[in-house]
């Protein structure tokens, strides 16, 4: 694929190397078992366990100082947990007997800021892990990393000659060469913008689907975390809230905290009648509660529809704002104190001073008890 960055007042294209060419590893199993660490009064991690099957990409996801960068460290042997164990194969590598270092844990490390090393070239960075080969095979096998990555004309230059989505590729040279069987990646592309920010996500993911290892990112964009991983572990305040499927957490979060953290939701307060959920924008499912039990009910601003009149609720739009393939709508319903935030379709979004009625996708509503702690 095709890339372009703006550096030093002159565009630069440049193409990742072919997919498919880059050298496989054997996946590793990832595996914590009931691991806490505390940083003074602070318990950053509490109680947490998980199991990352071989090959499976994996993103930590959660709000800054939720515990994810963490975990990723104790995973990679930077940090030692207090309690529980880290295995990688079933080979215990952090416990309360054994401690195995990081160089010696075959994994691949790679950070938010990169972490080149200015004074070395590119190939020497990139071949920093394979100390262990003679020289010219060191080089051979960084040669191979970098072309496909697409930087193998740079191989003589150093970091600082690079732009920031160059310096992110020689930095993911470096951490898939040693062939690792685990990928630890800490927020790899905060530090980029928008627009190479899903080229190099993309890419990314195609090799390490390439490479096979098992991976685990930390991001606090679950935008991200939808479009990279195969299962997604939500982190608050140090515990493990929900694991699964970028579609079972987005679908079917654990508590409302969870539900807020994927979109911004429009929150009702409703009554049980006859095993539906009341409020004004209209009943929706909500079996086994109690008759007249208060509940919350969220509706994500692309729930709504225009609908013909008589079919649903009426809005009156107070404002719109054009986003580009979409209009946010700020509009209130009869009943209800607050407006609601509407995400239509640019093409079919009412204006500003319409009054209409809508219709509301039930499969983007979420019932949850009065305190917002189980769904419903």
């Amino acid at each position: 694929m095709n890339t372009a960055e703006f550096v030093n007042g002159t565009v630069k294209s440049h193409e990742w190397g072919p997919r498919g060419t880059a050298g496989a590893t054997f996946a590793g199993r990832l595996t914590f078992e009931d691991v806490s660490l505390s940083f003074g009064p602070i318990q950053a991690v509490r109680s947490v366990s998980f199991d990352l099957k071989p090959g499976e990409i994996v993103c930590l996801l959660g709000p800054s100082g939720c515990g994810k960068t963490t975990l990723l460290r104790i995973a990679a042997g930077i940090e030692r947990p207090e309690t529980g164990r880290v295995l990688i194969d079933d080979l215990e590598m952090a416990g309360p007997k054994s401690f195995v270092p990081p160089e010696k844990r075959n994994i691949g490390l790679m950070f938010q800021d990169f972490a080149l090393f200015p004074h070395m070239s590119i190939i020497d960075n990139v071949a920093f892990g394979l100390r262990g080969l003679r020289r010219a095979d060191a080089l051979n096998e960084a040669r191979h990393a970098l072309k496909r990555v697409g930087l193998e004309d740079y191989e003589r230059d150093y970091p600082h000659r690079l732009s920031g989505g160059e310096q992110q590729r020689v930095a993911l040279a470096r951490a898939i060469v040693p062939r690792p069987q685990v990928m630890l990646m800490d927020e790899p592309f905060s530090g980029l913008d928008q627009r190479l920010r899903d080229n190099v996500r993309a890419e990314t993911l195609a090799l390490l689907k390439e490479t096979r290892a098992t991976a685990m990112l930390v991001t606090h964009d679950p935008v991200e975390a939808l479009g990279l991983a195969d299962r997604i572990l939500l982190m608050r305040r140090g515990r493990l809230i929900q694991a699964g499927t970028p579609m079972e957490t987005y679908r079917c979060p654990a508590d409302a905290e969870a539900a807020r953290f994927f979109c911004d939701m429009n929150e009702l307060t409703g009554r049980i009648r006859n095993g539906q959920a009341e409020t004004p924008l209209g009943t929706f499912p909500a079996q086994g509660r109690a008759e007249g039990e208060a509940v919350l009910v969220m509706v994500r601003p692309q729930a709504f529809s225009a609908a013909p009149a008589g079919l649903g609720p009426e809005g009156f739009v107070l404002a719109e704002r054009f986003i580009g393939d979409a209009t946010l709508l700020t509009v209130i319903f009869k009943g209800l104190e607050e407006p609601v935030a509407v995400r239509m379709p640019a093409g079919t979004a009412p204006g500003q001073g319409t009054s209409l009625a809508f219709s509301i996708d039930p499969a983007q509503v979420l019932v949850f008890t009065a305190d917002g702690s189980t769904p419903i």
